[in-house]
């Protein structure tokens, strides 16, 4: 094997088998550590990973506790939402207070200036934070999530965690430059580049960034930039690299601040980089790396948004239990009206579901013994999906008054609640670090790695014969005792008796899980090297899979809050089972969806539409299509 620098072709087009093999060879390929939603995948029920319910360190919950109370006290006491939302900034006062608390290093440690808290310490503050006000939650989230502090502690050097880490505890806020104008989730098209300095002690970094939140008023920068490619076995392998940028270098500039249907105070823009020179020091991790480090930091980066939808969820709940009781229609109150209801009860059990899909990922995340790409990927996609649903439930409980600004509705003297503002705010949570559409590919292709480890040789296309034929041996050895286990095993009574009245649904879960990798490995059969480009029917699994995540969740949390108050038991109890019911019947849906569906005319008529044949649906509007 060679390798050498090859020359940069910026006007070259990225063909779909390179783009796929860039993002291939940013992924994690081993699982070292356990992952209960990988194995749940795989027909696996390992309840073993979270229960006993993970239980955080009292220790760290002790050291945590002050500086929590603190940060309620000065969000209840000191930040106007409103006010932020109606003029578009965070008034400088709540950006000091939020330093002088140390609210911008919770996670970096103490011998760093930090805090030094665990992610769930974090998560709950976070959700603090969320349930007063969104663009406060961007601005610390952006900074501690994916900006500088995460990717230099989990890959910096001494030197450079000496250098900033203790800068950024005091509030040097931080930002993470990836996405660009024609690059979205296909990272091989990245225009931005670095390359070598004649001397060879910097990089000179060229190129444009977009949706940049935090750009606009960051000190420090983790941007992603081609280096030059390698030579790989007679193949251009591209290169994408991280380096740590600071703002105040020559060559360094906001565009562009952008400005966005919600979040109107957050800081987000489009960064332009002309022949900036970053020291050679200066890269994070090492040279080619950059995509790498930038997935691993968002599996726990990515937490922050489900449990920003928790604090949402629970605020909503509480709007919603309000009104309900006190508007009157009828004759009774609508919380008595059987429509309302069915939101309201349905609001609840959801609630409880997301907090627990979240809170075990935080748990497992402190622990440190497990691999959580999956379980984070999950608590992302579903907390955001389900709490949007959520909050339009809530606007359509509060009727016009959710349509209505909290601002009008102080002027005409009734109470400001802030639906239509959440509404907004809330609705970049689908899209946001990972959009739902990619979230679901992204779960879908960790889900099938087992089977593309075994089988991969033979279903996919550019396989030779030698290759296929062991492949072939080596698949014949593995689904002969796999296939067979997921149609066999014991989920009846009395399995899973400790969870009581629960238990019939950990059963379901069990059998579900074997359903669900029977279904994996059929798909696959059926569809081949073709199963990529049938999205729908991946997205059905992962959903699938992602109820039942959440129902083992859901089930050891409330079993775990039975056990430590026994007054909470029914409560705890009642909220799983309705929660369980009804994901059930969601599940069953998405199986029978997987053979069942209308996928290939929907996907033909849309061609048809991109083809211009049904562009008569379009007569009778004003049209700006030039």
């Amino acid at each position: 094997m060679t390798t050498t620098t090859a020359p940069e072709r910026p006007d070259r087009k990225v063909s779909a088998d390179e783009a796929r093999e860039v993002a291939e060879g940013a992924r994690e390929k081993e699982w070292v550590a356990p992952s209960f939603v990988r194995d749940l995948f795989l027909g696996t029920l390992r309840m073993d990973l979270i229960h006993p319910y993970p239980e955080q360190d009292p220790e760290e919950v002790q050291r945590a506790q002050p500086f929590l109370d603190r940060l309620e006290r000065f969000l209840r006491e000191k930040v106007d939402s409103d006010r932020i939302d109606r003029e578009g900034e965070i008034p400088e006062e709540v950006v000091r207070g939020l330093r002088e608390m140390g609210a911008f290093g919770i996670k970096i440690p103490r011998e760093h200036g930090g805090l030094g808290l665990s992610q769930l310490s974090y998560m709950k503050a976070m959700e603090l934070v969320s349930s007063v006000d969104g663009s406060l939650t961007a601005l610390l989230s952006a900074h501690q999530s994916i900006g500088v502090p995460q990717p230099l502690k989990l890959f910096g050097s001494e030197a450079q965690k000496k250098k900033y880490l203790p800068r950024l505890a005091r509030g040097a806020i931080s930002a993470f430059a990836l996405t660009e104008p024609g690059v979205g989730s296909d990272p091989a098209a990245m225009e931005a580049t670095a390359v070598p300095s004649e001397d060879g002690e910097s990089w000179i970094l060229n190129g444009e960034k977009l949706w940049c939140t935090n750009g606009t008023i960051a000190e420090l920068l983790v941007v992603m930039a081609r280096t030059p490619s390698k030579v790989v076995n007679g193949r251009e392998r591209r290169q994408i690299t991280a380096f740590i940028v600071e703002t105040s270098w020559p060559g360094v500039d906001v565009k562009h601040r952008c400005h966005f249907m919600g979040l109107k105070a957050i800081y987000n823009g489009v960064m332009r980089f002309t022949n900036v020179r970053i020291p050679k020091e200066n890269v994070l991790w090492g040279e080619g790396k950059g995509l790498k480090l930038a997935l691993i930091t968002l599996n726990t980066g990515r937490l922050t948004l489900p449990v920003a939808a928790v604090a949402a969820a629970k605020r909503c709940l509480e709007i919603s239990r309000a009104w309900a009781n006190e508007r009157v229609q009828w004759g009774k109150p609508i919380g008595k009206h059987d429509a309302i209801a069915q939101k309201i009860g349905a609001m609840a059990a959801n609630t409880f579901a997301m907090e627990s899909v979240v809170e075990v990922c935080g748990l497992l995340a402190d622990r440190g013994t497990y691999d959580i790409r999956l379980e984070a990927a999950i608590a992302k996609l579903y907390n955001s999906e389900v709490g949007w649903r959520i909050i339009d439930d809530t606007v359509q409980i509060r009727g016009g008054r959710g349509y209505e600004t909290a601002d009008s509705l102080r002027a005409r003297g009734e109470k400001p609640i802030p639906i239509e503002r959440m509404l907004r705010d809330f609705r970049i949570n689908l899209i946001f670090e990972g959009s739902s559409e990619i979230m679901h590919l992204f779960i879908a292709r960790e889900a099938v790695d087992k089977h593309l480890q075994t089988a991969g040789d033979v279903v996919l296309p550019g396989k030779t014969a030698g290759q296929r034929l062991a492949g072939l041996a080596r698949a014949a050895r593995f689904y002969a005792w796999w296939y067979p286990s997921r149609w066999i095993g014991w989920s009846f009574w009395p399995k899973h008796a400790e969870f009581g009245p629960l238990a019939p649904h950990m059963r379901y879960v069990e059998r579900g899980s074997r359903r669900l990798a029977r279904s994996v490995f059929h798909t696959m059969m059926r569809f081949g090297p073709k199963l990529e480009q049938r999205q729908a029917v991946l997205f059905r699994l992962v959903d699938a899979g992602a109820e039942l995540f959440a129902m083992a969740a859901t089930c050891a949390r409330a079993q775990r809050l039975a056990q430590k108050d026994p007054a909470a038991a029914r409560s705890a109890r009642a909220l799983a089972d309705l929660f369980c019911r009804q994901a059930r019947a969601r599940i069953a849906t998405k199986f029978e969806g997987l053979w069942s569906n209308t996928d290939v005319p929907t996907y033909r008529v849309a061609q048809e539409v991109l083809a211009g044949e049904h562009r008569w649906l379009e007569r009778g509007m004003v049209s700006f299509d030039g």
